[in-house]
């Protein structure tokens, strides 16, 4: 009996303690939210300097979101469904400078994929050793784009790729049978094709080949600290840079620029306002943008929208590759398509944001694979 009772009271004793313990837990917890409730709110009252950027913060960023959209992995569409074949197919393509007629130029050529998708040139040169009229523009993200070419006259990626290899400019192919048959001859290729259109009996054709350099231009995708700032992180951008983009906003740079390419979702006149874009520029030739192909006055000096990404890294700017400096080309553009005449302050803040669309080029892209015998 004396043990039991001893053993009941031990426990009534640990009971009491457990709850004891709880009990003091439970205050303490309380104590610490308060006072960090309080510290909080004292913070707050003690630092409204710092309490109105956080609210600046967000405000920008919710703008941001409302002009711009992140970078999707891919540029698939449903009717055109890639496979591992194919897009191997079109790299092979992309590199192979038997798609010129004196096996002198591919599209990496122009679209060099080890800087940016450009030749850093203003104009290019082709097979026959003839000059462009226009800058080569950036393959990285350009499936994004509502139409190619600076006067939109192909619909997509593919419509594209199948043209510069018959412009006699460019890469100078006869027809579309001269480059079927050179194709044909190489049984690298009549592999390749056969494993990337397995349900076509006579898989090597035009329409194919435009497919498949299509499906490879549509991984072309480059991520930079934007899109990942427009995912929510709002370190992903430097102070300076979060200026730059509040300067950008408000010039009214994303009226054109915007969406998921920050442009090439739009054609407009170019220049709006005033005539003198030769003047600013130093150019020597006047390009008449798409009334060029469609030979409607409406037309004239119509051209597409550039992308804003990786834009430092692809000078010269401008459809005509007339200037070199980045900071030149922004205050051309707001005095003749915004009629505003920037700082050098003002110039230099849109110059750093810009700088956060430097993206990453996806890895291993720019290697040229095999070509096939």
């Amino acid at each position: 009996m004396i043990s039991q009772c001893i053993f009941n009271t031990f426990v009534f004793y640990l009971k009491t303690m457990k709850h004891t313990l709880s009990l003091f837990i439970t205050i303490g917890l309380i104590n610490v939210l308060v006072s960090c409730g309080t510290s909080e709110t004292k913070n707050a009252e003690a630092n409204p300097i710092i309490n109105a950027e956080a609210q600046e913060d967000s405000v920008l960023l919710a703008e941001a979101q409302a002009f711009f959209k992140p970078l999707p992995n891919e540029a698939t569409i449903t009717e055109k469904p890639h496979s591992t074949q194919k897009i191997l197919l079109g790299k092979t393509l992309f590199f192979d400078n038997r798609l010129s007629k004196n096996n002198t130029q591919s599209c990496n050529t122009c679209h060099n994929l080890s800087t940016y998708g450009v030749d850093n040139k203003p104009t290019s040169e082709g097979d026959s050793k003839k000059l462009g009229d226009r800058n080569s523009p950036t393959v990285y993200n350009a499936a994004l784009h509502l139409t190619q070419f600076w006067d939109g006259r192909a619909k997509d990626v593919e419509e594209q790729a199948g043209m510069p290899i018959l412009n006699p400019v460019e890469m100078n192919m006869p027809s579309e049978n001269y480059v079927i048959d050179r194709l044909k001859k190489i049984a690298g290729y009549n592999r390749l094709f056969t494993e990337a259109f397995p349900e076509e009996k006579n898989p090597i054709s035009y329409d194919n080949l435009k497919k498949a350099i299509g499906a490879f231009e549509r991984t072309l995708i480059t991520p930079a600290p934007f899109h990942e700032y427009l995912n929510g992180n709002k370190n992903a951008l430097t102070p300076e840079q979060k200026k730059g983009l509040r300067e950008f906003i408000n010039t009214g740079c994303m009226t054109c620029h915007n969406g998921v390419a920050m442009g090439g979702a739009s054609l407009m006149k170019f220049p709006t306002y005033g005539d003198n874009y030769t003047s600013l520029t130093g150019s020597k030739h006047e390009d008449l943008g798409k009334m060029a192909n469609t030979k409607s006055e409406s037309d004239k000096f119509i051209f597409k929208v550039p992308s804003l990404i990786n834009i430092t890294e692809t000078a010269p700017y401008f459809h005509d590759g007339s200037v070199t400096d980045l900071g030149q080309a922004i205050k051309i553009m707001a005095k003749l398509q915004l009629n505003k005449e920037l700082s050098d302050e003002q110039t230099e803040s849109i110059k750093a944001f810009l700088s956060s669309l430097k993206g990453k080029i996806p890895t291993g892209v720019e290697i040229s694979p095999e070509m096939p015998n």
